[in-house]
Parts: C-alpha cells; structure tokens; sequence
C-alpha cells in the first residue's frame, strides 16, 4: 500500500522542533494536509506556519499533550472535523531524562513513560478507529535504537521505547487481516534536536553532550518517515548505531549490557560538571524550537573530540557486534 501523498492528512504529534517538525516539513513539501500537535502554542504555530508556506496548503497547530488521553481524542476529532479523514499519524513527541534511576524523582520517570509510551497508545487509539472505518491509513510510532538494546542510566527511557516497540508488533499481529491499515515503527540512533540539548531532564550532575559522530540529522529521519508512506514496513532502522544495537543485544545481551554499562560510565567521569535539571520533561520552555540541537557544529564537534556520551555507546555497542560476529565466524571456520 502506497499512501499519495498530495492532498493527504496527516496528523504529527511533538511537531514543534526536532525529529517532529522535520516530518512536517517533509511531508508538506509533498503538498499535504498537515495537523500538528505539541504543547508549545507559539513555535507549533510557527512550524504550521513554514508548512503552509512550503506547499500552499492547509496546516494547522492544535496544543496538545498526548499525555493527555482526553487533548489526544481531541486531536483526532479536530482533523476529522476539517479535514473529513486521517491518513496518516505520526507518534512522534517524545520525553526523556538521563541519570542514576534510585537519584532520579520518580516523578520524572513517570512522566518520562507517559509522554513516550501512553502518548503513542492514546495516539494509536485515537487514529485506528478512524483508518479502519476508511479501510487505510498508516501509524507511525517513533522508537529509538534504545528499544533494541539497554540505554544506561536512561532506565525509564528505554523501558517506553521497548514499550513502543511491543505496541507496534502485537497491533501488526492484531490487525493482519486489515491489510489497508499499517502500524509502523521507527528506530533512529542518536540525533541533533532539541529534546536532545535542551528539553531533556539531566540528573547525572555532568554535562552529557552526544559527540558528532554518528549523529543524525532530525531531516535523515524524516525521510525515513516519508519512505513509509510509499512503502510501509514493520521496523525501520536509521543509522548504523541502531543497527548495531540490534546486532549485539541480540546475539551478545550480557555483554552488551556490560560493555554499555561501562562505557557511559567512563565518559560521565570525564565529562565536565553541570546543574542537575528537568528540562522540559514537566513543563514547556521557551527553549529549542527549530529541527537541530546545535550537536553537529563545529564548536560541539570539537568538544566532543574530549568524549561525547553518544559516541561512547555508539561505539561500545559495534564493537560489541563486531566482536559477537568475529567469534561466530571464528566457531564456524573451527567447525
């Protein structure tokens, strides 16, 4: 099934920066119908503003917080009251905080698992009744290579993007017969947004700056977004840190886990002090509003020459993958 872009509506939660208004703007360039939703009234205003002058039509901002079951319904009957459908939806608004668990606020942890995972169900819940009264449409749920393999000190994190995942495939399974209704996931290694550099909750009391190696653009995943419209499939990876992630837990799960563990470790050693703060994991800031974070210029490139957290992981988890993969060879070979 191949969604025509031109003239479709499509619904993008946590569109105001990053990974989210990329996705606008992608899809817009493509002359879709465009409903967006985050909490931040101004910059989501903004970003359905650049849609519509992008592609001459129609975009709207409606506030949401899809933590919000009741805000997320609203959101669906409000595309369906202007546009008379929905075709597809991006669960896309997402929520983190980095830190020792037992010295996070469980607060902080809740809210984390809120966002991310129970803002993708309310999404699928408000966006599946309608695709399969149309017999079409497509959900798009916004997982992350952390949904593949364990992100230290990022427990809460990484239990909603497992979270995802497992919503993702039992809704496949669910609705195999439905063959015009496609549930999606998307697995990106680390990228340059804001809910990166700035919307993030800190507790590790360092300064946790993802290096500019293997980072990824906001726009990369986006494109991956809008190749799933064409073409959709169960699970697409995006960057090779993602893969790489997949590779190792699976085959190595003890030493992934050991060699992750210890590699963040060392970096929040070196990395410089810095004031513990939530963010904008409880409440909106004016802070970060367009689709980068600033992580792939050349300033943050050169501070992370000094030991970025993200390349550290990055880099434990291929050389984990590597390391699997040289002894099953080596087994095969000696057999």
């Amino acid at each position: 099934m191949s969604i025509p872009l031109r003239g479709a509506v499509i619904v993008v939660t946590g569109a105001s920066s990053g990974i989210g208004r990329a996705t606008a703007h992608a899809f817009a360039g493509h002359g879709a119908r465009l409903v967006l939703a985050a909490r931040r009234a101004l910059p989501l205003e903004e970003a359905a503003r650049d849609c519509r002058d992008r592609s001459g039509t129609a975009a709207i901002a409606v506030p949401t917080d899809v933590a919000d079951a009741a805000a997320v319904e609203a959101l669906a009957a409000t595309a369906l009251e202007e546009f008379g459908r929905i075709d597809i939806w991006v669960n896309n608004a997402g929520a983190g905080v980095i830190g020792p668990f037992a010295e996070v606020p469980l607060a902080l942890h809740r809210r984390t698992i809120e966002t991310n995972l129970m803002g993708a169900l309310h999404g699928c819940a408000a966006a599946l009744p309608a695709m399969l009264r149309q017999r079409r449409g497509l959900v798009v749920n916004m997982a992350s290579m952390g949904a593949w393999a364990p992100t230290p000190f990022a427990a809460a994190y990484a239990a909603s993007k497992f979270g995802i995942r497992g919503l993702s495939a039992s809704l496949r399974a669910e609705l195999g017969d439905r063959r015009g209704v496609h549930v999606c996931a998307v697995f990106p290694a680390i990228v340059d947004t804001p809910g990166v550099t700035a919307h993030a909750a800190n507790f590790t009391g360092r300064e946790v700056t993802p290096d500019a190696g293997p980072i990824l653009a906001a726009e990369a995943v986006a494109e991956a977004v809008l190749r799933l419209a064409r073409r959709p499939r169960a699970e697409v990876a995006v960057g090779w840190p993602s893969m790489a992630a997949k590779l190792a837990y699976a085959l190595a799960p003890g030493l992934t886990e050991r060699a992750g563990g210890a590699m963040m470790r060392a970096a929040l050693r070196r990395a410089g002090r810095a004031p513990r703060t939530e963010g904008a994991l409880m409440r909106p800031i004016a802070e970060g509003t367009g689709t980068g974070g600033g992580i792939r210029s050349a300033s943050a490139q050169a501070s992370a020459q000094r030991g970025g957290t993200g390349r550290m992981l990055g880099l434990a988890l291929g050389g984990v993958a590597l390391l699997v993969g040289a002894e099953m060879a080596a087994r095969r070979f000696a057999a």
